[in-house]
């Protein structure tokens, strides 16, 4: 398969004495690119606190895709720190920069310090769609059933 281009600009402040990696694959089978914290200062996140951490890039996404921003397990598995609107949507025209709300679940404070692995991007197509309004819907085997009505 055809990797897509996926242009990323690198934002200001450019005078950094470490310039952070480009987001990339942990892995050549990885399904996201690593997000890394951009902060200057390590930034320390309390219990049940959040906090919008800059990654220091904004993406140009092809039409029709969006890019998921998921959190990463092996943060939540240690700290309890994870995205807070998982996936948060980046949508094809946003030009800003990317950036993670991350929420600490945990018992403890999480130290998030400049280029630390903090979140996976994962680029996917979006089917385009015509809202329209109907007076009913066809049938199915689950119809209004939600919220655990399949069961466990």
């Amino acid at each position: 398969m055809t990797p897509i281009r996926l242009p990323f600009r690198r934002l200001p402040p450019a005078d950094s004495p470490d310039p952070l990696a480009l987001p990339s694959r942990a892995t050549a089978a990885s399904a996201g690119l690593d997000l890394r914290a951009a902060v200057r200062d390590p930034l320390v996140i309390e219990p049940g606190a959040r906090a919008l951490v800059p990654t220091g890039f904004a993406v140009e996404l092809p039409p029709h895709h969006e890019g998921q921003v998921r959190p990463r397990s092996g943060l939540a598995l240690r700290h309890g720190l994870t995205v807070l609107n998982a996936p948060g949507t980046i949508d094809a025209d946003y030009r800003g920069e990317i950036r993670v709300l991350l929420v600490n679940l945990g018992s403890a404070p999480v130290t998030v310090e400049r280029g630390d692995r903090i979140a996976q991007l994962v680029v996917a197509p979006v089917a385009p769609t015509a809202p329209i309004e109907v007076e009913s819907l066809g049938d199915s085997a689950r119809g209004a059933g939600g919220f655990g009505h399949t069961g466990r």
